[in-house]
């Protein structure tokens, strides 16, 4: 695969990739390359839609950028491992960061769950959409994750499909090493979902629920207790180097 260009700015479009096509540009992308990048017509751009891969592309406008005219693919399309990170939301600022590192350690979906003790009482999806977009745009990223509406833990774990492998990160665990637990887990090609609690952990009832789950791996993060963004990027981490794509593995 070519490598990166991370000189060329990068711009995600919801519209089909193909040579001499025209993409239309709305207000808030024409303002970030004529107002912020300072790029008028005839500068050239990476776009990228998370479906047909990276494209060079130039900027046309007059006073303006309006559009972009489609030249050639640069990058073919790929595909992020089978990893869903599933997670209590956070309030705001911290909740952004979460899903920036989470989509550049190669989440394919990202699925909020209530529990009892989520701080947030409302989750912003569309500004959620946005941080993946963004996170995209500035890491090279070619897919989009997927963006789910929070649920209840308990309709989620109702929901999901039992040969999944479950990995629930667990304060209340026995600190051993996660990269030996991590390697004894069987994965079977069904796909992975890494779940992190909330700030105040989960209560009994949702810890003893999970326990009771098909397809289960309880995993310590180690002697010291993390906030719930920090433990996200902790075992995110352990997970693609011992189960993903960062080993060459399908994840």
């Amino acid at each position: 695969m070519p490598s990166h260009d991370f000189r060329a700015p990068r711009l995600f479009v919801d519209a089909p990739l193909a040579q001499d096509a025209r993409i239309p540009l709305d207000r808030d992308q024409s303002n970030y390359l004529g107002n912020v990048l300072r790029l008028a017509a005839g500068a050239e751009v990476l776009a990228f839609n998370g479906r047909d891969g990276e494209w060079q592309a130039a900027i046309e406008g007059r006073k303006r950028p309006e559009s972009l005219v489609i030249l050639q693919q640069v990058r073919p399309q790929d595909r992020l491992p089978d990893l869903a990170y599933v997670f209590a939301p956070l309030k705001h600022a911290r909740l952004d960061y979460m899903v920036q590192k989470a989509i550049e350690m190669g989440a394919a979906r990202l699925q909020p769950v209530l529990t009892r003790f989520t701080q947030a009482s409302r989750v912003n999806t569309e500004r959620m959409r946005a941080n993946v977009v963004e996170a995209a745009e500035q890491c090279g990223i070619l897919s989009i994750a997927a963006v789910a509406e929070p649920v209840p833990l308990e309709r989620y774990l109702s929901q999901r499909p039992v040969g999944r492998l479950l990995i629930f990160c667990d304060e209340a665990a026995e600190v051993q090493s996660p990269i030996q637990s991590l390697q004894g887990a069987s994965v079977a090609g069904q796909g992975i979902d890494v779940l992190i609690g909330p700030e105040g952990g989960f209560a009994e009832e949702e810890r003893t629920l999970l326990l009771r789950q098909p397809n289960i791996l309880r995993l310590a993060l180690g002697p010291r207790i993390m906030r719930a963004d920090t433990a996200a990027v902790a075992a995110l981490a352990l997970v693609q180097a011992v189960l993903g794509d960062w080993g060459g593995g399908s994840g």
